[in-house]
């Protein structure tokens, strides 16, 4: 017999996700006889505090997550960081210098990028210098560093180095997770550190995070995002993932759908 009470409900819910791994919220439902906006409010809840982490498509899983490679991550959401990736493209001017920060969603702004005038870009990741690699129309730099396999980006002392020595109009950044009251969460310190070097030292700064990161706490290593900065996100977000994040003075932008997302920009 389902548990009585959405305090019991909860604590099945986190039993589930400890011996089996993933659930859905249509299994979740059935289960428990309530309906799925009643299931999702309470993964909201159980993620906010921590004891689950909501994964794509709506199913859940307990504890800390491992971090995936950045090939495991390519193909999750890809719509969606398609259009995120085109609208922080077009918010770049001719004869700006811009940063790239490693990641999937950032490193395919470079597609969008290519034929920008007179545009500097500086990354710290190998999926945005492939992208940009053949556009002689781009200045290309490269912050350097030790490479995180995983992510295909660069950090340690010497990319925390050659930051110091650098200014940016914009800066785009990649995040495992994002939080509107503790920032943009990452599997290493590492990545944090250079994560909030990269914001001290940008014009503008822009945190591109597809709907399903928002409000997760898969690890608890944390740089906080500066006031004013702009969150870049898809159409799934929610009303409430919106209000969250604005409480917390930063500007949600939410990108179009792209019309047709098979086909790739011009090269």
């Amino acid at each position: 017999m389902p548990p009585r009470g959405s305090t019991g409900r909860r604590a099945e819910i986190i039993r589930l996700a400890r011996s089996t791994g993933l659930a859905s919220v249509e299994e979740l439902s059935a289960q428990f006889g309530v309906t799925a906006s009643t299931i999702r409010r309470d993964l909201s809840l159980l993620t906010e505090e921590g004891l689950i982490a909501r994964t794509y498509g709506g199913a859940i899983a307990l504890g800390r997550q491992p971090e995936s490679s950045i090939r495991q991550r390519a193909m999750q959401g890809f719509d969606a960081k398609h259009a995120i990736a085109k609208w922080a493209a077009e918010q770049v001017q001719p004869g700006e210098t811009i940063l790239l920060d490693a990641g999937t969603t950032v490193g395919a702004m470079g597609d969008y990028l290519r034929t920008v005038a007179d545009l500097t870009v500086v990354t710290a990741g190998l999926t945005a210098l492939e992208a940009l690699a053949d556009a002689d129309a781009v200045r290309v730099e490269c912050i350097g560093g030790t490479l995180r396999h995983l992510s295909q980006g660069f950090v340690g002392p010497l990319a925390e180095a050659t930051l110091e020595r650098l200014t940016f109009d914009r800066a785009f950044l990649g995040a495992d997770a994002v939080n509107s009251e503790l920032g943009i969460c990452e599997a290493e310190l590492e990545q944090t550190r250079l994560k909030e070097l990269m914001m001290q030292r940008a014009e503008t700064v822009y945190v591109l995070a597809h709907a399903e990161k928002l409000g997760r706490r898969p690890f608890h290593a944390w740089a906080p995002i500066p006031a004013g900065a702009t969150l870049v996100t898809d159409s799934d977000v929610t009303e409430d993932q919106i209000r969250s994040f604005e409480k917390a003075s930063l500007t949600v932008a939410v990108a179009p759908q792209l019309m047709d997302p098979a086909v790739r920009p011009a090269t």
